[in-house]
């Protein structure tokens, strides 16, 4: 009325919580931040209350769900109570009443004129934008529309930018950062949550859930509990299937979970988009569901005049078109029960040129589609799948599981039979990316190079999804779930491998595959081997110069580099197995001694001793890149993780908890030193890579004995400190110590039998550099 909104507030709705969602509708130009500041993205979320007030007002209250008590008939919910009122966020004056004062009417255009962190941007939000205030001439309410469940505000809003600010990343030399101010669409979706909230499912460490915690006055009589809530959708069975589905028939949910596709998504990638999300189907069933996820191309104006992408009621897979080569896959959850009440999968363009680039380094040596720069759009489609079936696992609920693919032989993964069957991994919440181990002679196809949801994921989606009739809470269903659990985990295929709180089980790693690195990364080695002298070839395209070759290039080191930590992480490894209390055996225990010796050997073959196979003459002619700079940036890859502090400290625990069979830290400083320096024995000349190398690591071992003063030691070297894993009472400098004073000793005997004279200079300055370090200040 008047330019001005109203909202009309029944009083049956008064203490009903809501969860506000605000969404950028259309992103400014060229305001970015990261991963941030695009059409789709979530500003920020909350639920919300409204609740009426003294003297005419209708407040609205941010709820928190942190602290609760869980028997709401008891004392401590009320003591619990009274120590968290929720803060008063907003306040209005109620304007009119219904005719039986059932009704309040507010208006509303204050607030949504207004600059809030409430609807809008918070100081965080704008510190990364780098915006100012709100300038008011030039922002205005564009829409607010109301329907059954939810109510959607869309504004325009022009904020104030100011330079020393700015992030604006497209300054170029001699230039002035942009002052221009930043516009943006925003969307709020306030959508009404269920009055009874979703039964909960308990958090379980050996299932891979994303998670909202609490802390509960109840639980525990003796003190408080934290309680860790799985996020998941909520799918039961229609009143009329509850029979069947307790048969163990196949039954549709009472609602699916639906995906729309963006309409501004190119058309020639939307069926192999859902392609990807209708793939889950088969992992419902495994949970009693059929029907129970699907994906649809978003209704027109004219099929459905209500229909909003940055409505909160919709989920959506959101095309971007971003030079980010990335996806993601958010979720939206009430924290009362950790349901999933929708979300945004973000696909960014440019993800085509990530997958493009991992398939034809992982793959080119066994898929002859994946030698050009440019794949078919069949092959592009079908990678464009998997990452969508990935992401929409995470809208799912689940996190990655990095463990997955240590679970199959790595002998497996050239079976034909075996890896078409049942894939390379069995989670595609796995990054295994793609079958690199296999072998041009095992004649592998797509199906044996690609991932997809295997035994893991359909055991996973049973975990969360499966129905239980005869239980009212989820603490009824704790027992249920464990001992099946304890069953399926009798599958090894079936573990999760928490690879992201958890980075010390060289079982649980990132882009590796099969149950032993160093087999697998040798055979990793022989393809990229066969790739790199094709790549001139291969990555050639008219009327362009060696931008493409320099690329991929840069990207078969990168494998080559990821393969040296797979083996490196064994060093020093502790596994990690969460068990409940039923169930035998260890949680912790370390990587066996012959496993990380294999390791060492694997490192002094393959890294230190040089690599010269990564050296191409005609690369490097063509694109001025640096061989040197090339193997001393993988050779000091593997020695930052070796001479780590993490790394020395995981060893002597071995050592003082297992002394008969322990790898210890002075026996992997020893082979790591003899390695290095295998020439001292055999009093050879060294070349110009070695040398360097061994540079590198008197150099890290100086550090750790003589820091430097007012200067860092070398990225990755473990400093000692008191208080610290490595304090001044262990043995780590005094093995580093004895490590140096052997190699001066080496030096000394070797250097008047070796003729070379750049080798005679390079002892003799090491030689010096060791002295120096054990002289007195």
């Amino acid at each position: 009325m008047d330019d001005k909104y109203y909202l009309e507030i029944p009083d049956s709705l008064l203490g009903r919580d809501m969860l506000l969602v605000n969404r950028i509708s259309k992103g400014a130009a060229g305001i970015r931040a990261g991963f941030a500041g695009y059409a789709g993205d979530v500003v920020n979320e909350s639920v919300l209350r409204f609740e009426k007030g003294p003297d005419d007002k209708v407040f609205i209250n941010k709820m928190s769900f942190r602290e609760r008590a869980s028997d709401s008939t008891g004392g401590m919910y009320r003591s619990v109570m009274n120590s968290n009122i929720q803060p008063i966020v907003y306040a209005f004056d109620i304007k009119a009443y219904n005719k039986d004062s059932t009704a309040s009417v507010v208006e509303i255009t204050p607030l949504i004129t207004s600059d809030n962190d409430l609807l809008f941007f918070d100081a965080g939000d704008k510190r990364s934008f780098s915006l100012g205030s709100v300038q008011s001439d030039k922002s205005y309410i564009v829409s607010v529309n109301a329907y059954p469940s939810n109510l959607n505000i869309k504004t325009v809003k022009t904020y104030g930018r100011t330079p020393s600010q700015s992030s604006t990343p497209f300054q170029g030399f001699g230039q002035q950062q942009s002052t221009d101010p930043a516009t943006y669409e925003l969307n709020n979706s306030l959508v009404l949550l269920p009055k009874l909230p979703m039964k909960s499912r308990i958090w379980d460490e050996r299932v891979g859930y994303f998670s909202t915690s609490y802390v509960d006055f109840d639980a525990n009589p003796q003190g408080v509990k934290d309680i860790t809530l799985a996020r998941r959708w909520r799918l039961e069975p229609k009143p009329e299937d509850v029979e069947k589905y307790k048969n163990g028939e196949l039954v549709e949910p009472q609602k699916p979970i639906v995906y729309y596709i963006d309409p501004s998504t190119p058309k020639k990638w939307v069926p192999y988009l859902i392609q990807g999300v209708n793939d889950w189907q088969k992992a419902f069933e495994k949970a009693g569901f059929k029907n129970a996820i699907m994906a649809k191309m978003a209704p027109t104006r004219q099929e459905d005049s209500t229909w909003n992408l940055e409505d909160a009621r919709y989920s959506a897979i959101v095309y971007k078109p971003s030079d980010i080569p990335n996806a993601s896959g958010p979720n939206i959850q009430d924290p009362r029960s950790g349901e999933i009440m929708e979300s945004h999968i973000n696909w960014y363009h440019n993800v085509m040129s990530l997958v493009h680039d991992w398939y034809m380094i992982q793959t080119a040596a066994v898929d002859a589609r994946s030698r050009k720069m440019t794949f078919d759009d069949e092959l592009m489609g079908q990678l464009i799948r998997f990452v969508s079936s990935h992401e929409v696992g995470h809208t799912l609920g689940l996190r990655h599981n990095f463990g997955s693919s240590s679970t199959v032989p790595v002998e497996k993964l050239r079976d034909k039979n075996f890896v078409e069957a049942n894939g390379h991994t069995p989670s595609i919440m796995d990054y295994a990316r793609f079958n690199y181990v296999a072998q041009p002679e095992d004649n592998i196809t797509e199906t044996g190079l690609f991932p997809r949801i295997g035994d893991y994921d359909m055991w996973a989606i049973e975990w969360g999804y499966r129905w239980y009739a005869n239980t009212k809470t989820a603490e009824e269903d704790k027992p249920v779930l464990n001992k099946l659990t304890i069953e399926k985990l009798k599958n090894p295929r079936n573990w999760w491998g928490d690879g992201e709180s958890y980075g010390d089980d060289p079982r649980s790693q990132t882009e590796d595959l099969g149950d032993n690195s160093m087999k697998a990364s040798s055979y990793g080695i022989k393809n990229l081997q066969r790739i790199l002298p094709n790549l001139p070839e291969w990555t050639k395209e008219a009327n362009d110069g060696f931008d493409n070759l320099e690329q991929m290039y840069n990207q078969l080191t990168t494998q080559f580099g990821r393969y040296i930590g797979h083996v490196s992480r064994n060093i020093g490894g502790i596994e990690r197995t969460p068990k409940t209390v039923e169930q035998p055996g260890a949680v912790y225990d370390f990587t066996p001694k012959a496993k990380q010796k294999d390791a060492m050997k694997w490192l002094q073959d393959n890294v230190f001793k040089t690599p010269t196979w990564v050296i191409d003459q005609k690369v490097t002619s063509l694109t001025n890149l640096s061989p040197q700079t090339v193997v001393a940036g993988l050779q000091s890859r593997a020695l930052s993780s070796l001479l780590s502090s993490n790394t020395a400290t995981k060893l002597q625990r071995y050592e003082a908890e297992k002394s008969a069979e322990a790898y210890t830290f002075s026996d992997m400083m020893t082979e790591l030193r003899k390695g290095i320096f295998s020439e001292l024995a055999a009093r050879q000349p060294i070349d110009i890579y070695r040398r360097a190398l061994q540079k590198d690591y008197v150099t890290r071992l100086i550090s750790i004995v003589k820091p430097p003063a007012g200067s860092q030691p070398p990225a990755g070297s473990f400093i000692i400190t008191i208080g610290s894993g490595g304090s001044s009472n262990s043995d780590q400098v005094s093995v580093v110590k004895a490590q140096l004073r052997s190699l001066q000793s080496e030096i000394k005997a070797a250097s008047p039998i070796i003729t070379d004279n750049a080798t005679k200079m390079h002892l003799a300055d090491l030689q010096e550099r060791i002295i120096n370090a054990f002289a007195k200040d």
